[in-house]
């Protein structure tokens, strides 16, 4: 009911305010009717005490004006290259009015700083001091009120429905490029004018070369930043033992630029994320994409997420750019993350023939540290190298103890594991832009990866029983299992650009990679004499190398007409590889691949792109090891040394759509994969005790996977419409039986969100996930729906609120199970526009919610999680500003 009044209560605002206002559009074009776009609209009052409002036209040449009724108003229209033009208008009633501008052979310096946004080619540039009121107090604050800029809760942002992939300050990268540790951290008030760099590769020359698609955003400091230090720290203290303390502390000059970004708390706030750390692993120049597979060592598995009963957090990052000379910059960032943290995850499993009900309690440490250093070495303006180097070391324990009851049998195993990770990343770049029809770029890239894992299992209860050799008249059944792995790739590619003529490309590629791995495991028991019983003898212990090289050719062709432009090739692979174990293997085979990508960009903000791809690729070490090791307490793998490399078709078509004024972004895509031959998991049940391997199928998999987005506005209301679904089919063997598994899963979201101006930003939407897995004939259903409201109030010029409930209704179809909780947060915000100081009240998980509950499918089993979280906090901090 109070949902209800709320929304009669906002429609009626909406009413109100809406019936005060008149609306004036139109297009705006040049003397031959072709539209202008991004021509800036200005409408004065001829109350100076009164706003200016401003409009920058759509890629169609279309604005919207939203102004007072019955003001008088001297609309005036500017565009670079064109006369600028003014129109007198009374707002009466709503209102089509276009606009005919005339070329100029002169453009106005004073013209040039009036407008709002300029276009120059694929540069979009925001003068930010037209959009703000000074109320903002990060960059995301900033960007969320530039025209066409969104900015979402993960700290991502888009421009006209854009993807930005690189974040610039003052034209260096901000911690590797990374957007989420910008707008999150860097201060509104250091924040001049926001450029938008469309297609951007950090290679000028190489620009149109690629297709990565990318897009830069260089946040221009103020001139009185550009030589100071600014930025704020921030302390907070919580009821019971709670707390927080962050600092943001930048140094810019001409020639040295300094971030620091430090984070403390036990509130479960994690400043470095698992999609952080993907960010930051490091990679080349964009036109390599495609020969390189980004592997960044084994450490996502450590990285947890905010759902634990405790949590203690420690973050620091340093980033330092230095212009040494005028050819070469020097930058590079330094990157720690602890955390400590304890969870309770209750499991319901259903297996094929028996239920299984998991309680799992653990208590982890885990430690990481990233270095980075780069060299960028200009020679000229036709020829650039890059150094790159990157170290990234892991060291992580965690202590689990699960209780397991089946057919009210309960089992009690205790597991401590450590792992110790390093990964060390160098290459080496060269581009040299030779003339106009000819470029060359190459890399070498060198890769080690070393990762040692330690585990003990600890129970009174035999487990794995008739899959290991192990002594059950023991007291205790204690098994220990080292499991090392060490990778070393070395990598070259070559690639020529031959451009006939603007719109005919010939690129051709050369290269080798070279990949080494060492695997190894024991499992033994200890004894309770302290003696040892080697489970070699039964099988187990593997030490194998494994060596894979890829010799490849590439040649594409690619050509532009009118809105088409065409891309497609072939890499013509020779894979040898070798597995050193007993027996040892040596194969050889040749691989073709052929690959097509076609885009119709009708214009800068409506395209669809079509692309196919024939992929392959081969398992890892371990998957060849063809002696048993322990995967985990109920679960013995070995691998199989005659299997070979996946092969599987790709496709992907994608449209987007985009019309600011027009208050529409559309976006739809729908990909399929088809597995021509693929290595798949086969397991034998013996109750909860499972024994692994893998096979080679035929056509073992195909899926479907779709999406639409759409927002529309219309008048001072934004309505969003999401949905997805994914369809895949794919076959497994259980027992020594084929059989055939469908997983179909279907979700959709919708929205409205408030536009006032002066009035709070209200969402309100409703969001359902319907899952229906099917193993062999029987069929598990499950649903979650979860209505949400978020709210987000400027008020009394100095204070912000925001306020985000959602409640999730979850339900297993199949078992007739039902569960809701409610999560809800709320922060009161205080900072007066002349001080330093702010204030904020924190209110995390309002409404005490002990659980969140969640579903999830594996090729064996399906599986009912509670995962408990942290209880209420209520948090004072208070922030200074240098």
């Amino acid at each position: 009911m109070k949902k209800k009044l709320l929304i009669i209560f906002v429609l009626t605002i909406s009413c109100f305010s809406y019936s005060q206002k008149v609306t004036l559009t139109g297009f705006v074009k040049d003397s031959l009717q072709n539209p202008l776009p991004y021509a800036n609209v200005i409408s004065k009052p001829k109350d100076v005490s009164k706003n200016l409002q401003f409009a920058i036209t759509d890629n169609e040449g279309y604005y919207k004006l939203i102004l007072q009724k019955g003001d008088t108003i001297t609309i005036s229209i500017s565009y670079l290259g064109y006369k600028p033009l003014d129109y007198e208008f009374v707002a009466l009633k709503d209102t089509k009015k276009d606009f005919i501008l005339q070329q100029a052979s002169e453009q106005l310096d004073e013209v040039i700083i009036e407008m709002p946004v300029t276009v120059r080619g694929d540069t979009t540039t925001y003068k930010t001091s037209k959009f703000i009121d000074g109320s903002e107090r990060k960059l995301k604050n900033v960007l969320k009120k530039l025209p066409g800029v969104e900015v979402d809760k993960n700290g991502g942002v888009t421009v006209q429905g854009k993807k930005v992939t690189k974040m610039l300050v003052d034209g260096k990268k901000f911690f590797g490029g990374n957007s989420k540790l910008a707008v999150e951290n860097i201060p509104a008030d250091a924040v001049g004018n926001v450029e938008v760099i469309d297609n951007y590769n950090e290679v000028s020359f190489l620009k149109g070369l690629s297709d990565s698609d990318e897009m830069a955003m260089n946040i221009k400091l103020k001139e009185d930043k550009k030589r100071f230090i600014f930025g704020d720290i921030e302390a907070g203290k919580g009821n019971k033992d709670f707390y927080k303390a962050s600092a943001n502390l930048f140094y810019y000059s001409p020639k040295t630029n300094v971030n620091f970004i430090g984070n403390i708390n036990n509130i479960g706030e994690k400043t470095f994320t698992f999609s952080d750390y993907l960010s930051f692993s490091g990679g080349v120049n964009a036109i390599f994409n495609g020969n390189f597979s980004r592997k960044g060592g084994d450490f996502s598995q450590f990285m947890q997420s905010n759902d634990m009963l405790s949590s203690q957090h420690k973050f620091g990052a340093l980033n330092i750019t230095k212009v040494a000379t005028k050819k070469l910059d020097v930058s590079g960032y330094a990157i720690f993350s602890n955390s400590e943290t304890a969870s309770l995850i209750e499991n319901l499993n259903e297996y094929t023939t028996f239920s299984e009900k998991r309680t799992n309690t653990t208590n982890a440490d885990n430690l990481l540290g990233i270095g980075n250093l780069n060299l960028e070495y200009n020679p000229n303006s036709k020829e650039k190298w890059y150094a790159r180097s990157q170290v990234k070391r892991t060291n992580n324990t965690n202590n689990n103890s699960l209780i397991s009851l089946i057919d009210g049998n309960t089992n009690t195993i205790n597991t401590d594991r450590d792992l110790t990770a390093t990964y060390i990343n160098q290459n080496i770049e060269w581009h040299k832009r030779q003339n106009d029809k000819h470029t060359f770029s190459s890399v070498f890239n060198y890769v080690f990866d070393k990762s040692d894992k330690t585990t003990f299992w600890d129970t009174q209860d035999p487990i794995l029983q008739g899959l290991i050799p192990a002594d059950n008249s023991q007291a205790l059944l204690r098994i220990h299992q080292l499991k090392n792995t060490q990778e070393q790739n070395i990598d070259a590619v070559f690639k020529h650009f031959w451009e006939i003529n603007n719109s005919n490309h010939i690129y051709t590629t050369l290269g080798n990679k070279f990949l080494n791995e060492d695997f190894f495991t024991e499992d033994v028991q200890i004894l309770d004499d302290n003696s040892v019983n080697n489970f070699a003898n039964g099988g187990f212990g593997n030490d194998i190398n494994f060596k894979l090289n890829d010799l490849f050719l590439g040649v594409h062709y690619k050509f532009r007409t009118g809105i088409f432009t065409l891309k497609q090739g072939v890499y013509a692979h020779n894979y040898a590889w070798q597995t050193n174990q007993s027996p040892t293997i040596d194969k050889n085979k040749w691989v073709v691949l052929p690959d097509f990508l076609a885009k119709i960009e009708f214009n800068k903000s409506k395209q669809i792109t079509i692309n196919y791809n024939l992929k392959t690729s081969f398992s890892d070490a371990s998957k060849f090891a063809n002696r048993f090791y322990l995967q985990s307490y109920n679960s013995v793998f070995r691998g199989n040394e005659n299997i070979e490399n996946n092969l599987y078709h790709s496709a992907r078509i994608y449209y987007s759509r985009f019309s600011l004024y027009r208050g529409l972004m559309l976006f739809t895509s729908l990909n399929y994969n088809k597995q021509i031959r693929g290595v798949r998991s086969t397991v034998d049940f013996n109750d909860i005790n499972q024994f692994l391997t893998v096979k080679m199928f035929e056509f073992p998999s195909e899926d479907w996977r779709g999406n639409i987005h759409l927002e529309k506005s219309i008048h001072k209301f934004k309505y969003k419409f999401d949905v997805g679904f994914n369809n895949s089919k794919y076959i497994q063997e259980v027992n020594n039986n084929i059989q055939n598994n469908t997983n179909n899963n279907y979700d959709y979201e919708l929205g409205i969100e408030t536009l006032f101006d002066d009035f709070p930003t209200i969402e309100i939407g409703f969001k359902q996930a319907i899952g229906n897995f099917t193993a062999s004939t029987n069929t598990s259903k499950f649903i979650t729906t979860e209505p949400f409201v978020t709210i987000d109030y400027n008020f009394l010029e100095n204070f912000i609120f925001n306020f985000d409930y959602r409640k999730s209704n979850y339900q297993n179809k199949t078992l007739g199970q039902k569960n809701t909780y409610e999560i809800a947060n709320a922060t009161l915000s205080y900072k007066n526009e002349n001080s330093a100081w702010s204030y904020k009240i924190m209110a995390q998980n309002l409404l005490n919610a002990k659980f969140k509950q969640s579903n999830s499918f594996s090729d064996y089993l399906i599986s009912d999680t509670k995962t408990f979280i942290l209880p209420r906090i209520v948090m004072l901090s208070i922030g200074y500003n240098l």
